[in-house]
């Protein structure tokens, strides 16, 4: 029966103190809108006021560069839905029901495996826990009729404050214990911690406040029947360090930060350019607008006449170069300028094909590590069965990101140089038609009806016109 201290209960793994921050910048840059704004990442003017800062805020408009990177990875790895083979599992009633809803909320199984791809592309890892409620059912036909089966929580890694790792004597590393926050009310958190005996769980009164005293209340404890740790950590890239992963974003956030910056300089510009300042002493009268009056006294020096404050907005172009410059390298650094661009660049073929197989590495790196992070939660799903995973999940090898514009005018150029080859002719049509054609049956299809033509090269026939005979 465990017992934990409060100090346990709130204890952070110091490799999650480290990366606390940059998660939340990443969440944030992710979700935009307000969670950005409340970030406060727009650097402050010397002298500037509250009210003065949080206008600026309020007026400075955010181009999310962050979402769009990982929303175009997530469209690509799933743009050829993965191969699951359940192997023994295949026709499970309760499987069946664990497909169309995973978590024992609605979401299908597919819908979850995309949440925590993009969940993993944000903070670099995400977790899934598989659990299965207790029951007091005999036989499986009982589990069934109450809809007693296996699901899955996934949790974002800010989520999970606390691990511990061990070695086996074969040399692979397992938890031995998972610190969790399920949910957060107010001061207060709900504490489940996960041990290789039993999962007990806590609310804690309190929870952010380092001085507090009040001691951990006992929610529910049970039993462990796994023996193991039903957790697995979907990785995005992975670091040197367990549990740890590497974000999409680690390095696109900083800049999107930086352009944030530069878009509140430009409307401050924009502002004070078209809006300039008047100088005059408080005896002058003067009213704002097109064709207004300014009335000076009589005996006013006139070293003192009221003049107009105007900044040059000549800086404004050199700041719209340095966010393209910026933008730009948030291309390179994702490999996605070719995918991502949005004016008509000139760029070599082999520039692009290279962009593209850049982005192809990525991308296959992704699809393995979801193809592993896949065979471990069913394995968890057979082991809370009492049976094995003998399955297998395949994610594609190859996403074919190419320039279909490109290569159907390479394959016309080809078909009009005159090579006097039937055999060649017949496999540059095929080629055109696998870049034109997506429907595989459809493609055999054609490429049947390519390899029937017999026409002879260089034999053109002529179809008679009716009623005209047509001289030799």
């Amino acid at each position: 029966m465990a017992n934990y201290s409060r100090d346990f209960l709130v204890a952070k793994h110091q490799d999650y103190e480290l990366k606390i921050q940059d998660w939340d910048l990443h969440r944030r840059s992710y979700m935009g809108g307000q969670d950005f704004s409340n970030g406060y990442y727009l650097n402050r003017y010397v002298l500037e006021t509250e009210e003065e800062y949080l206008k600026r805020i309020e007026n400075t408009s955010l181009d999310n560069h962050c979402r769009n990177v990982v929303q175009i990875y997530s469209s690509f790895l799933f743009r050829v839905p993965p191969t699951r083979d359940f192997g023994s599992l295949t026709g499970e009633p309760q499987l069946e029901q664990f497909i169309k809803d995973a978590d024992l909320d609605g979401r299908s199984y597919n819908n979850l495996i995309k949440e925590m791809q993009i969940n993993a592309s944000i903070f670099g890892t995400c977790w899934a826990i598989v659990d299965k409620p207790l029951s007091n059912a005999k036989t499986r036909a009982e589990e069934l009729s109450q809809d007693i089966r296996p699901y899955v929580s996934i949790y974002s890694p800010d989520n999970i404050t606390n691990w511990s790792y061990d070695r086996a004597n074969n040399g692979r590393y397992y938890l031995t214990s998972l610190t969790i926050v399920e949910d957060r009310q107010g001061n207060d958190a709900i504490v489940k911690v996960w041990s290789l005996e039993d999962i007990t769980t806590y609310k804690i009164e309190d929870y952010s406040i380092d001085y507090a005293t009040k001691k951990p209340i006992k929610i529910d404890e049970q039993p462990n029947p796994l023996g193991v740790i039903p957790a697995v950590v979907l990785y995005n890239q992975k670091s040197m360090k367990k549990a740890i992963g590497i974000s999409d974003l680690s390095d696109v956030a900083e800049l999107q930060k930086s352009i944030y910056n530069e878009y509140s300089e430009i409307e401050q510009l924009i502002r004070l350019s078209n809006h300039p300042s008047l100088v005059k002493t408080p005896n002058v009268e003067a009213s704002a607008g097109a064709g207004s009056i300014i009335e000076m006294p009589e005996d006013l020096d006139a070293s003192l006449k009221p003049y107009i404050i105007q900044p040059s907005s000549q800086s404004l172009e050199s700041i719209m170069k340095t966010i393209n410059m910026k933008v730009q390298a948030i291309d390179r650094i994702t490999h996605m300028g070719a995918v991502r661009g949005t004016e008509k660049t000139v760029n070599s073929g082999i520039a692009l094909q290279t962009e593209f197989q850049l982005l192809n590495a990525r991308l296959a790196e992704k699809a393995d590590l979801l193809q592993n992070a896949e065979e471990q939660i069913f394995d968890l799903y057979a082991r809370w069965q009492d049976t094995a995973f003998d399955g297998e999940i395949m994610y594609p090898d190859s996403f074919d990101l190419r320039d279909y514009a490109s290569d159907l005018q390479y394959l016309q150029m080809a078909k009009a140089s005159g090579v006097q080859s039937d055999t060649f002719m017949k496999e540059v049509d095929k080629q055109i038609a696998r870049g034109v054609v997506d429907d595989d049956e459809k493609i055999n299809d054609i490429e049947s009806e390519i390899d029937a033509q017999t026409r002879p090269i260089g034999q053109f026939s002529t179809p008679a016109i009716e009623g005209e005979e047509i001289e030799q």
